[in-house]
């Protein structure tokens, strides 16, 4: 698929005749940054359309006190999240951000600013990012939403720059005096799916680790291990019971879905406790994860809490094999 085949170039402010529009704007300073993002929010609330702003914590406020100006009380329509909080982990992004804002209005058009990737995101934390950008066309294809993808073009290395022109369609540069100038266009390097399968990498040997293999017949093994590192390690108590119940999710699927073993290793890496668990699985669907889950559906929802409990997930598959990573803030 192209970008002409679902996209149309346009202003920033402007509303999209397709279903789906996702750009990504490449801004230079605080004075492009609103130039791109106050005229989006701002016809999105005139239009009577649903918008919501998921964006770093320093980006928040500016945006915050530049549509205050701009917007007054209707300031109260837009939703105003902080992206370092609530997609801490880029998995967690799709489900708990993005569809939990659209899904709320299903036969509306809903706008959304999403900054998933800033200045100090970590290396580790990259691959997940550019993967995030890359599913979120699937994830809406044929849906009535906008989302635009804010990129700080001074603050972020030229790699992540050339990624958000393979995950976005569209393509807004901000002129030099902080205007839109001619809006949108196609770019001529998207290819979603391959940045899937490029950051879907060997993930990097711990020094050492705590290493407990499991069947069906040990899963109490490695949940033990998994408090007592935790604890050890002075984890908070509500935390060590999210990483309980994570590793208890990663171990069933294992069991379920791996070939019915498994490897679960622990150990600390700069201020996180890091687990991972390898099995015989092969995860096919890249969306896997990260779409909400109907209540009335059976089963379907282990990544999918391990995503919302995580502070970051990563993975490797293969054909040959998985490992799911997960990550704890100390």
């Amino acid at each position: 698929m192209t970008a002409s085949d679902h996209t149309r170039t346009g202003r920033t402010g402007g509303a999209s005749t397709e279903p789906f529009w996702h750009p990504a704007l490449f801004y230079r300073g605080e004075s492009q940054y609103l130039a791109g993002t106050v005229p989006f929010v701002r016809e999105g609330v005139r239009a009577g359309e649903p918008v919501a702003v998921a964006v770093p914590a320093s980006r928040l406020e500016l945006l915050r006190t530049a549509l205050d100006r701009e917007l007054g009380a209707d300031l109260e329509q837009v939703r105003l999240l902080d992206m370092a909080r609530a997609g801490r982990n880029p998995g967690r992004i799709i489900p708990g951000v993005l569809r939990a804002f659209a899904d709320r209005h299903p036969r509306r058009r809903v706008r959304i600013i999403g900054e998933p990737i800033w200045p100090g995101r970590s290396g580790s934390e990259y691959p997940a990012c550019a993967q995030h950008e890359a599913l979120i066309n699937n994830a809406f294809t044929g849906r009535m939403v906008s989302i635009l993808c804010p990129y700080d073009a001074d603050g972020l290395p030229e790699q992540v720059l050339a990624d958000a022109a393979r995950t976005h369609p569209v393509l807004i540069d901000t002129d030099a005096g902080g205007g839109t100038g001619e809006g949108g266009r196609p770019s001529d390097r998207y290819a979603p799916d391959a940045v899937v399968d490029t950051y879907n990498l060997p993930l990097p040997e711990p020094d050492r680790a705590s290493v407990v293999t499991f069947d069906r017949d040990t899963l109490g093994r490695p949940r033990s291990l998994a408090v007592q590192h935790a604890t050890t390690a002075g984890l908070p108590q509500d935390r060590v019971l999210d990483l309980e119940l994570a590793v208890t999710e990663l171990i069933t699927n294992s069991i379920v879905h791996g070939g019915g073993t498994g490897t679960l290793r622990l150990w600390n890496d700069e201020g996180f406790i890091v687990c991972d668990v390898r099995d015989r699985g092969h995860i096919t669907d890249p969306l896997a994860g990260r779409r909400p889950v109907d209540p009335a559906t059976p089963g379907g929802r282990g990544l999918l809490l391990i995503n919302h409990l995580a502070d970051l997930v990563r993975v490797h598959t293969t054909p040959d094999g998985t490992t799911i990573r997960i990550y704890f803030v100390l």
